[in-house]
């Protein structure tokens, strides 16, 4: 094997040599399972698609162990270390279930054994009593209130919101929709890039493929700002969202919806129309197992069927910008988006939305 080592000190040279020849045995007697580092199976996971949303902490702490160096023992400590004030659900969301998600990617790939590994567990019992304020988007809204507050929005963010209400998509998977994953005829889109790294399929509701048709047919990124924009996902926050969410709940008076209470929304419903456990899974992408990524492209009729119980208002669906997307996409809500340059041209701002009624 012929590599450089990018040095030019000779005897760092030769101790980059000793170490490659080192590992070069290992794998040759033992297999790349006996090389590997968390660092690198973590690259090889977001190269495949893997969100690497919460994994710089963890590869800070990982990144230079060989896999299966790595114990239960070490996964705690260092859950402990990166949150340690966290509840455990915090522990479980940030830091234990992005790890065991690169751990499985390494095992698909023949670098890591099978692993049951722990998670933190929530106290049992009665007397534990924990008081904290309600945080938005981790509770559901009923539809009509939904239906509300999307009124005040200026319509580019309003349809993704609209989208995430009658999908449970995560608010970055519908970022990252493209025109070429979804077909309206056949009432079907495909998530290419999920949390988990594996493409799902998720039905279309009926709703949505009522407006839906001009946005595919213009291609490329489905969902784009007012300025014809792609949204972007910023780390712990509603992303290309937060403006608009920001400006409808002064506007409104509406303050417990975010990008994520629409799939809590999702699930909720769901339940309370009778849909089956495994269905309602399915739809959020809870139950991919290897089989039903087979399947990707392929409309299931028990999961449009499911999708399609969600209620929709009269006021959501006579929303203006329902009948002609495209036409409204670039206009904003009534006090959003103030125009200076238009002021000093000694010209006026038709660019506007009236305030919805309520």
């Amino acid at each position: 094997m012929y590599r450089s080592t990018k040095v030019t000190n000779e005897q760092d040279a030769d101790d980059i040599r000793i170490v490659t020849e080192h590992q070069l045995l290992l794998e040759s007697v033992f297999g790349k399972a006996a090389t590997k580092t968390f660092g690198e199976a973590v690259a090889s996971y977001v190269e495949s698609g893997g969100s690497d949303r919460f994994l710089r902490p963890i590869t800070e702490v990982f990144g230079k162990f060989r896999l299966r160096d790595i114990k239960q023992n070490d996964l705690n400590a260092a859950a402990a270390k990166l949150y340690p004030t966290a509840q455990p659900e915090t522990r479980n969301r940030q830091c234990y279930t992005p790890f065991i998600a690169v751990w499985n990617h390494a095992v698909k790939n023949g670098w890591a054994e099978v692993r049951l590994w722990q998670r933190p567990r929530k106290p049992k019992g009665t007397n534990v009593v924990r008081i904290r304020s309600a945080r938005s988007g981790q509770a559901p809204v009923d539809y009509e209130r939904a239906a509300k507050f999307v009124s005040f929005m200026s319509p580019a963010p309003a349809m993704v919101l609209t989208a995430l209400f009658y999908t449970g998509l995560r608010p970055i998977e519908a970022f990252a929709l493209e025109a070429a994953d979804v077909d309206v005829a056949k009432r079907w889109l495909v998530v290419r890039k999920s949390k988990t790294g594996e493409p799902r399929g998720v039905p279309l509701h009926s709703f949505l493929c009522e407006w839906l048709g001009p946005l595919v047919e213009r291609g490329g990124i489905l969902f784009r700002g007012p300025r014809g924009e792609p949204y972007k996902e910023v780390q712990d926050g509603g992303g290309g969202l937060k403006t608009a969410i920001n400006g409808a709940r002064r506007r409104s008076g509406i303050k417990d919806v975010s990008p994520y209470t629409g799939r809590h929304s999702v699930s909720t419903q769901l339940v309370v129309n009778g849909v089956h456990p495994h269905i309602k899974d399915q739809l959020l992408g809870h139950a991919a197992d290897s089989m039903s990524r087979h399947y990707t492209n392929v409309p299931q009729k028990p999961l449009i069927e499911a999708i399609d119980t969600l209620p929709v208002p009269a006021s959501w669906r006579a929303l203006p910008w329902v009948a002609a997307p495209l036409e409204w996409q670039s206009k904003l809500a009534e006090g959003t988006g103030k125009r200076t340059d238009l002021k000093k041209a000694g010209r006026v701002d038709t660019h506007a939305l009236p305030r919805p009624r309520t």
